[in-house]
């Protein structure tokens, strides 16, 4: 099946039919045009076309990027459509309402299902299971190790099927598995536990992101992202307030506090499972359901949310979205080498701030706090750290410099893990919990890093397989993490510090290096491309063999 080429190929000029136009910018400009919960103010009229000039628009190359015969979509392809900015503003709102804020929900779900281990920690579950810290470790290893295991086959699945399928199944047996951690006596319940919880989980956050994918355009996506992991955050914190009312309940029926916990976010997880078989659709135009007949978009609205995505990125169009992926896409997707690059930062830039966060309760109670102000103590750190989380993916969508800006963050990590290393056994329990609070608050650029995955790959089949592989880079981080601190190191953990600054000094590097490699890539090409004539361009687009992110008319943002 012959791909797509890429979207950013700058087309100039054009024919009186296409004189109403946006005309596109080049990648230094964009930054203008992105628009984020910070950009509120809209300095353009409303009611003037919003339609962006694009390679459908060029008669001589349009044939090279129109969307595959199967494309589910394709009734609504029409080049010829426009918008106004006004429409473009309903249609995106009502996307969020109707379909991102659902995908929200879901994730709610996933987080106070696999984040309540810290809370249920804080309620002794080591004691009562008679664990150590170390089999801890191991338990977050085993449901990393679930989590791999399925990430590209749930992946797979997911593709064949559709998220909007398997999605809500997901959800409902991790639920179950979570539940079954209400009835774990020892640590091999502990641990099969853990497992199954990963094994359930695995490709739900890489299925969302592909499914959200049909709905924006590749400068809507980080920011819709960054809200994705705000409600991570937010959902510990939410975790927490429902953990300090449950774990009261220890003694109820002879069950320790935690027990309860599992359970009954469990059974809200399992809600949401249940309902989200009815508020998922396939895809923009396949919205109509049984209980909502007229579905979530007119006609119009449709027509408008498949060609603004598909200008955006025509490599949307090139597979149906319940086409499987065959080994040889898989394959070819895997050994994409110039994703690699993320994927070495995706196993290291979270190591650094990993084992604190990990052991944040244990530590807590180690230096004198008790289980509840403990559980209370966490709060702030969760929202300091998702309100950051959302101004540093803003910074990388306004200047474009992803990986300048991740170098940055790993500056501010840098000199606590210092002082953590200097003068943990100086500092009062408040102290403590005050560089704690400022390290774990760290502006991750996950949502940004996820964004740049899908932007670097131009070909659904690799924006399918690279959102599992970068997910698998970050359970990877996990497990490396979680050997960091050990039992012969607490309380103060300073051999694990050492390690941790070390690998801060590392993940810079490998923003440097990924920094310059991308440079590098996008001058070779350049130097190729800008050499050829219109008429050799075409040619090119015509009889190349490049594919994806390897065609010379594709720029990698960086």
């Amino acid at each position: 099946m012959a791909e797509t080429k890429s979207t950013h190929v700058v087309v100039k000029g054009g024919s009186s039919e296409t004189d109403d136009l946006v005309e596109p910018f080049h990648q230094e400009e964009q930054k203008s045009l992105y628009k984020t919960l910070f950009q509120r103010r809209e300095a353009y009229d409303l009611d003037s076309i919003a339609t962006v000039r694009s390679v459908f628009d060029d008669p001589q190359i349009a044939r090279f990027y129109q969307p595959h015969p199967d494309y589910e979509n394709l009734a609504h392809f029409d080049p010829s459509v426009r918008w106004t900015y006004r429409e473009e503003r309903t249609v995106r709102r009502k996307t969020d309402w109707k379909i991102l804020l659902w995908i929200l929900v879901m994730f709610f779900g996933l987080n106070i299902d696999r984040g309540n281990l810290g809370n249920a920690a804080a309620d002794n579950l080591l004691g009562d299971l008679h664990i150590t810290t170390n089999d801890y470790n191991n338990a977050q290893n085993m449901y990393r190790i679930g989590f791999l295991i399925a990430e590209i086959p749930s992946q797979m699945i997911g593709k064949r099927l559709g998220p909007d399928r398997w999605i809500p199944f997901q959800i409902i047996a991790w639920s179950i598995a979570s539940g079954g951690q209400f009835f774990m006596q020892n640590r091999a319940g502990f641990f099969a536990c853990r497992f199954l919880l990963g094994l359930f989980m695995g490709g739900f956050i890489p299925d969302s992101i592909l499914y959200l994918s049909y709905f924006y355009t590749k400068s809507e996506m980080p920011f819709r992202l960054a809200l994705f992991w705000f409600v991570d955050s937010i959902s510990g914190v939410i975790a927490s307030f429902i953990a300090y009312g449950v774990l009261h309940l220890r003694g109820v029926d002879g069950r320790e506090g935690w027990r309860w916990l599992f359970l009954i976010e469990a059974l809200i997880s399992l809600a949401i499972g249940f309902l989200s078989f009815l508020f998922l659709v396939p895809g923009p135009t396949q919205t109509k359901t049984w209980w909502n007949p007229k579905g979530y978009f007119t006609e119009r609205e449709e027509k408008i949310i498949v060609n603004r995505v598909l200008r955006d990125d025509p490599s949307k169009g090139d597979m149906h979205n319940r086409q499987a992926l065959s080994l040889g896409m898989l394959w070819q997707s895997l050994k994409d080498y110039d994703l690699w690059p993320i994927y070495i930062i995706g196993i290291l830039f979270e190591i650094p701030t990993g084992p604190p966060k990990t052991y944040l309760t244990l530590s807590l109670k180690a230096i004198g706090f008790d289980t509840f102000q403990t559980t209370l103590l966490s709060i702030p750190v969760t929202v300091f750290a998702a309100v950051n989380l959302l101004w540093v993916t803003e910074l990388t969508e306004r200047f474009r410099k992803i990986s300048v800006i991740g170098l940055l963050t790993q500056l501010w990590s840098l000199p606590l893990l210092v002082i953590l290393y200097t003068s943990a056994g100086d500092l009062s329990r408040w102290g403590l919990y005050a560089v704690t609070f400022v390290l774990l608050g760290w502006p991750s650029p996950h949502a940004a890093h996820v964004g740049w995955c899908s932007r670097l790959s131009n070909a659904v089949r690799t924006r399918t397989v690279s959102a599992a592989l970068y997910n698998i880079t970050i359970q990877l981080s996990g497990i490396a993490s979680s050997n960091i601190y050990r039992e012969d190191d607490k309380p103060l953990y300073r051999r694990g510090n050492s390690q941790l600054i070390a690998i801060n000094v590392a993940t810079i590097a490998a923003y440097a290096l990924a920094n310059a490699y991308y440079s590098r890539r996008n001058q070779w090409k350049k130097s190729r491309w800008e050499k050829m004539s219109s008429e050799e361009k075409a040619v090119y687009l015509e009889t190349t063999t490049d594919q994806g992110n390897k065609r010379l008319d594709f720029v990698f943002d960086h």
